[in-house]
């Protein structure tokens, strides 16, 4: 039998199984997806139900598979949900969506009751972003939903609400309070003033943390079971267990978020209206976060190319950096922005891309400038989660799609030359961040 763990990643949109090896590599993946169901409200969300009766045909499969001797179990999921029990530890309510409006008159009481949305945002880490501040979606229930309210005995996020199917514990963990929930007081450590005030705090298990796993039956042994964990810090461990020295890690896809877990600086007003956060690690210390649309970018303008010069949709991926393309690097007014170390105070995630085609007589001229204007504005995000100073880092950690990207990894090279520039190599990196937890070889 093949020593293992296994891991469940519950992505809002897939959901995956995975058995990791002694070498951290994947040895067995399923992948499956759910239709979403209506809530109460007629409003789209998750299926808790058929979630949970997959994870467990899973499990059950994989105790009559002995080809596998699993040595641990763990869970990461998508965070700003929540999942409400009553006193028998049974869902009371639905799986809200974090997409549903949150209703204006709500909105209203909450901030004439407990201060300036700013402030309220600045303290907890988590600009003002409706049910996606999860905390505030306990408040929505608490006013909008009085008689569902009255039955909650337990509220627990997402991620331990999959290990308690397993362990039948219930508990807090870090990754998940420090996701945008609005609860968590960054600089108390402790739940928020509003929290306490509107008795939201006994509500939630105790803080556990990661390095006291629950036990469980598996076949005739007791094995370890993870306390589950929010994705996006997920992600980060197998960077962390990696590297001792100081990095930042650019996160590319549909955005490029770079996120720095060695933070010394709380977030400030300026950070929020720029759309910069802070996560919490697995052990509880701040990551602060900042993000830039340039993946979406991206996409909208390389079909505009391929159009315009009658080339494939995935044309850009043949084209090589050349030196005498780039002239333009680091002279355009969002450049010199950048050398500003930290913008002025406006919503900072769009990306605005000025390419007049008429100018570049090939695709390979229009996609090196197109890379040079995503990356002048990506310096921004940058510096931002570096709390401007770039210096006090080692390396800089570029994982997904960019990563893969030669013209933009030169001008990255270029821009922050005193860094060492890594392409982050972690394949299924939030699964192999739940494992490594584990520490189970």
């Amino acid at each position: 039998m093949v020593p293992c763990v296994a891991v469940f990643d519950i992505g809002k949109t897939n959901k995956k199984f995975l058995l990791f090896d002694q070498n951290y590599q994947i040895i067995k993946d399923d992948e499956m997806s759910f239709e979403e169901i209506t809530d109460d409200d007629g409003d789209s969300g998750e299926d808790l139900t058929a979630l949970a009766n997959w994870l467990r045909n899973i499990w059950q499969a994989l105790e009559a598979d002995t080809n596998f001797d699993v040595k641990a179990v763990n869970f990461t999921t998508y965070g700003a949900s929540l999942v409400h029990l009553n006193s028998y530890g049974e869902p009371i309510t639905p799986l809200y969506n974090y997409l549903k409006p949150f209703p204006e008159e709500l909105e209203k009481q909450f901030y004439n009751a407990y201060g300036d949305k700013l402030l309220v945002a600045a303290q907890t880490s988590s600009p003002a972003l409706g049910m996606l501040n999860s905390g505030l979606q306990l408040y929505w229930l608490k006013y909008g939903k009085p008689d569902v309210f009255r039955e909650i005995a337990h509220t627990i996020h997402l991620p331990q609400y999959i290990s308690y199917l397993f362990t039948g514990q219930m508990v807090t963990d870090y990754t998940s309070l420090g996701c945008h929930t609005a609860l968590w007081s960054f600089e108390k450590k402790m739940y928020h003033d509003w929290v306490k005030a509107e008795g939201l705090d006994q509500l939630f298990p105790p803080l556990r943390s990661h390095d006291q796993p629950f036990e469980i039956k598996f076949r005739d042994k007791t094995i370890k079971a993870g306390l589950g964990l929010h994705d996006s810090s997920s992600a980060l461990i197998p960077y962390l267990k990696q590297y001792q020295e100081p990095f930042l890690l650019l996160s590319t896809g549909t955005w490029g978020i770079t996120l720095n877990p060695f933070s010394e600086k709380p977030l400030t007003v300026s950070d929020l209206k720029q759309d910069c956060l802070q996560y919490l690690t697995y052990t509880g210390k701040p990551v602060k976060a900042s993000r830039k649309f340039i993946g979406n970018a991206h996409e909208e303008q390389v079909k505009l190319l391929a159009a315009h010069y009658q080339k494939p949709a995935d044309y850009f991926k043949q084209v090589a950096f050349d030196e005498s393309l780039i002239q333009s690097f680091g002279k355009t007014e969002a450049a010199q922005t950048a050398k500003e170390v930290l913008v002025k105070d406006k919503i900072a995630t769009a990306v605005k891309i000025d390419l007049d085609l008429a100018l570049y007589d090939t695709y390979e001229k229009a996609y090196h400038q197109l890379v040079v204007e995503l990356v002048e504005q990506q310096i921004n995000s940058i510096l931002l989660a570096a709390e401007g100073d770039t210096t006090k880092f080692s390396i800089l950690l570029v994982d997904g799609g960019f990563s893969k990207n030669p013209i933009f990894m030169e001008l990255l090279h270029r821009t922050f030359p005193h860094l060492r520039l890594k392409a982050g190599k972690s394949a299924q990196g939030t699964a192999l961040g739940a494992c490594l937890v584990m520490d189970a070889f």
